[in-house]
């Protein structure tokens, strides 16, 4: 059950990493949770630490790398009277090789979850929040959205496609009262990398850039949600990175973002 009293956020992804982080930050911050994933033990023992600061739980199982899950997951929604006043879409999907060689069904799920459910989702749920002329969604973006990454090409396009797709409802919006943040973390110690087949990356072993911790991100990315900024790089390292990639010619940002991301023994 959930409080009256308390807003209720939608945080997907909330089994592990900047997901589980930002829902304690909404927890410590007044909200009830919705937390949505496919694994569903580490949920409940998220559900069980939030209640220390007050927040009730909801958990809901879904795979968003199914086509129509976005949908179903409104529908379950819809179905228990549950109105969503935060969105955090934080589930995302990584691999990590030369596109040619890359498992389809893992492009396929990729795009499912990075772009598809996401984009779905936000879609979904906006409208209700524009109507009450309050409300905020996070996207997870990352600083891969800043320039093309050999080695991760579908990845980093995808992170590409969020920074451009939020930049421009978060314009659209702008005299709503509702606010869409679009959140840019670098290299974060989560499960991610391992799952990516990145582990080995100069990227994730702190070689060139420091590796965040999820709690750290999650802070600076909650911080800057809550004031209704468009995007927000976590680290002031990263926020450098960021500009000089934009500002790097193309063939030098491939070769350094090769190197970067690349697992080649």
């Amino acid at each position: 059950m959930t409080s009256a009293d308390r807003p209720l956020a939608l945080v997907t992804g909330a089994s592990s990493g900047i997901g589980a982080s930002l829902a304690r930050e909404l927890a410590k911050d007044g909200h009830d949770l919705v937390l949505v994933a496919r694994r569903v033990a580490p949920m409940r023992a998220l559900a069980d630490e939030l209640r220390a600061d007050g927040a009730n739980s909801i958990i809901i199982a879904v795979d968003l790398s199914k086509v129509g899950a976005a949908a179903g997951l409104v529908q379950d929604i819809n179905a228990r009277g549950l109105n969503i006043d935060v969105l955090i879409n934080a589930a995302g999907l990584g691999t990590n090789g030369q596109f040619d060689a890359s498992n389809p069904l893992r492009i396929s799920e990729m795009l499912q979850v990075n772009v598809v459910a996401l984009t779905e989702l936000t879609r979904m749920l906006l409208p209700d929040m524009l109507t009450k002329r309050r409300g905020k969604t996070l996207l997870m973006a990352s600083t891969a959205a800043f320039q093309p990454g050999p080695q991760m090409a579908v990845y980093c396009a995808s992170k590409a496609y969020l920074l451009s797709f939020g930049e421009a409802i978060a314009y659209e919006l702008r005299d709503s009262g509702v606010t869409i943040t679009t959140l840019c973390p670098g290299a974060t110690d989560t499960e991610f990398a391992g799952v990516a087949d990145a582990a080995d990356a100069a990227l994730f072993k702190g070689s060139l850039l420091p590796v965040m911790t999820a709690s750290d991100v999650a802070r600076i990315g909650y911080r800057g949600f809550r004031a209704g900024r468009r995007v927000v790089v976590a680290g002031r390292i990263n926020k450098i990175m960021a500009i000089v990639s934009r500002l790097s010619p193309r063939f030098a940002s491939l070769r350094i973002s090769n190197w970067m991301i690349s697992s080649a023994k």
